[in-house]
């Protein structure tokens, strides 16, 4: 790695309340693929491929995410072809500030100073050779020792997003930042637009990862205090990097922004130019589901529609059927968004507001607030089909090549019925394999692990019954994916 390398910074934080049903705090929207064949994250990964050749551009992106999603992040990497991806867990979740200083050291490991690209993983940008002239033109900015970040030109007046006013011009087609705006009421919107002088604030960023932590070191010194301590006590899990919990957890939580960005338009004593460059490249951040409809493909009466929707006398209306057919009859302006176990109705112009729906779901106690009824493991995934007062169905999908935990249950037996694949199964002290349409079962207290040594995905159909049938229910004794503890323990 050089000095002059560039290495991609994927944030990978984030709920995405605004787009419930379908993004929910356990499987949030930058690992949905909303905006074409790609999920956001392998999206956001593979936007660089392809930059020009006088950019060193570094093939092992550091990605910081939640812990929760380590396995999702890492499958989804390695589904598009990225295997060497260094995937920093943030314990807990401190915003955009705190990410990119755990990116930060961690890419200066070993001694090295490269420039980093912080990327959210949320976003959506279509013209990609746009983006990549507009990543060399910072990229020669931040050589020179600027922070640069990107500000998209406007072309409405947009009352969701903040701006940057344009300063003085500085080099290579960027200009020094005049100053920061919050997001606008409509009249002050139209005002920055008339102007010519604001763009969006995109929230990319560039900078050479010393010139960040210098800064930090100034601005906000408790911030790298908290993520060098987190750092230094990090540990590697299988292909993971663990800051230490306690010294993390007191880090401050707040934005690249506030932290450093907008304070070094008045800070000339430390000697980082504030940059932004315009950038014209179908950019959306897809806050909310207005702003699917936006970059989604529409008809003649300005529909968009996904999976199996039927429209008649709608206009500007966004459908999204994901288990079941759904059918508008006269809608303007609407949104309806199908999930297996939820829905949404909406006025597209309320979209924002989502997110109040999500946080009275959490104040009830509702599962569907954080969690989708199909559940995601390092394994494959399984979703809960039915159920009732002692009895729970399961369809269960193992990738080829995985294995569940060697497990135990205390209080549920479990019938296993092959319906596609073939799996391997121990059962107390046998194990022996299944073919489809053959069964068996496991009786309450019994051993018992599932597998799948072929090439292609295994499904199973399990039936639990007994007398408590939750997920805390698990003893594991072994386990591929580091969920185990040296004995075993009853855990999630």
């Amino acid at each position: 790695m050089t000095t002059s390398s560039l290495v991609p910074v994927i944030l990978c934080g984030g709920s995405g309340t605004r787009l419930w049903p379908l993004s929910r705090e356990t499987y949030p929207k930058q690992f949905l693929a909303l905006a074409g064949e790609h999920t956001m994250l392998q999206d956001t990964a593979l936007r660089l491929h392809g930059l020009p050749d006088s950019v060193a551009l570094d093939a092992s992106p550091i990605v910081v995410c939640n812990a929760e999603h380590r396995f999702l992040a890492a499958g989804q990497l390695a589904g598009v072809g990225i295997a060497h991806a260094r995937i920093v867990l943030e314990p807990a979740g401190r915003n955009t500030a705190p990410a990119l200083t755990l990116a930060a050291l961690q890419a200066c490991e070993g001694g090295a100073d490269p420039i980093l690209l912080a990327m959210p993983a949320d976003h959506v940008i279509t013209d990609r050779p746009a983006l990549h002239a507009a990543v060399v033109q910072a990229h020669a900015v931040a050589s020179q020792g600027a922070m640069v970040t990107f500000g998209i030109v406007a072309d409405r007046p947009e009352t969701g997003y903040g701006y940057i006013q344009r300063g003085d011009a500085h080099l290579h087609g960027s200009d020094r930042i005049a100053s920061f705006a919050e997001k606008p009421d409509a009249t002050t919107a139209q005002r920055y637009l008339d102007s010519g002088e604001y763009l969006w604030n995109s929230g990319l960023f560039m900078v050479r990862a010393s010139v960040w932590l210098k800064a930090l070191a100034s601005c906000r010194p408790d911030i790298l205090q908290a993520c060098q301590q987190a750092m230094q006590q990090a540990v590697r899990d299988l292909d993971f990097i663990r800051p230490d919990a306690a010294s993390f957890a007191a880090c401050p939580s707040d934005s690249i922004d506030y932290a450093v960005m907008e304070r070094l338009p008045v800070r000339a004593d430390l000697g980082i130019p504030a940059c932004v460059l315009p950038l014209q490249a179908g950019w959306s951040d897809l806050g909310a589901w207005d702003a699917l409809w936006d970059v989604s493909a529409r008809d003649a009466n300005n529909n968009a529609t996904m999976g199996d929707a039927v429209l008649h006398d709608c206009t500007d209306s966004l459908l999204m059927a994901n288990s079941r057919l759904v059918a508008g009859v006269g809608l303007h302006n609407i949104v309806v968004i199908e999930t297996p176990d939820a829905v949404l109705v909406a006025d597209k112009s309320q979209t924002q507001s989502v997110k109040h729906i999500v946080a009275q779901l959490k104040a009830q106690g509702h599962a569907l607030a954080n969690t989708h009824r199909k559940i995601h493991r390092p394994w494959g995934w399984y979703d809960s089909i039915d159920g009732g007062e002692r009895f729970q169905v399961k369809r269960i999908v193992v990738n080829p090549g995985a294995s569940l935990s060697l497990q135990m249950h205390h209080h549920r037996a479990e019938h296993w019925v092959v319906v596609k694949g073939t799996a391997e199964v121990t059962n107390g002290e046998r194990t022996f394999l299944l073919g489809e349409n053959e069964s068996t079962f496991i009786p309450l207290g019994h051993i018992h692990r599932l597998s799948n040594p072929g090439k292609l995905p295994l499904e199973i159909i399990e039936v639990q019954s007994g007398s408590y049938l939750s997920e805390d229910d698990i003893v594991r004794f072994e386990d591929t994916y580091g969920r185990v503890a040296a004995a075993p323990v009853r855990e999630v």
